[in-house]
């Protein structure tokens, strides 16, 4: 069975509403038996990562930057699943109020880093989240899954 991990901090009603987007795409009944596992970033842990076949990953942009917690996850599995995970799928999401590109870069580098295989183009967005958005946030996460089938 293939197994999706979801890591995010969604502290907001508008993250919150991607994240549970992103959950609708990985159980979507045409992908078949996919096990889900859903972590917010400061519980998420190398076992977690280890244990995936995929990654869908979720952040908001503070103060240019991806949100601590998601940096949390990365300091605290980076070096332990690198080599391992390397050529594994993934995309994320960043929402932001104003800025992304210093949270863009950042998620750039760190996942250019792993040798994780960017399979969806990512999904940055500032202000409102649309209907479009979450659209877009679900075909990201089932595709996501999808490659990993």
């Amino acid at each position: 069975m293939v197994s999706v991990l979801l890591v995010h901090h969604s502290p907001s009603p508008a993250t919150a509403r991607i994240a549970e987007a992103a959950v609708a795409g990985l159980r979507m009944p045409e992908l078949g038996d996919i096990d889900v596992v859903i972590r917010p970033a400061l519980e998420a842990s190398v076992d977690d990562v280890l244990a995936a076949d995929a990654y869908v990953l979720g952040t908001t942009a503070n103060f240019g930057y991806i949100s601590g917690a998601l940096k949390h996850f990365f300091d605290t599995t980076y070096y332990a699943v690198r080599e391992p995970t390397a050529g594994r799928p993934f995309s994320y999401w960043i929402h932001g109020g104003y800025d992304t590109t210093g949270a863009e870069r950042a998620m750039s580098q760190i996942t250019t880093g792993l040798g994780w295989s960017l399979v969806f183009d990512p999904l940055v967005l500032t202000g409102e989240v649309t209907d479009d958005d979450l659209e877009t946030a679900t075909e990201l996460a089932a595709t996501v899954a999808a490659s990993a089938l």
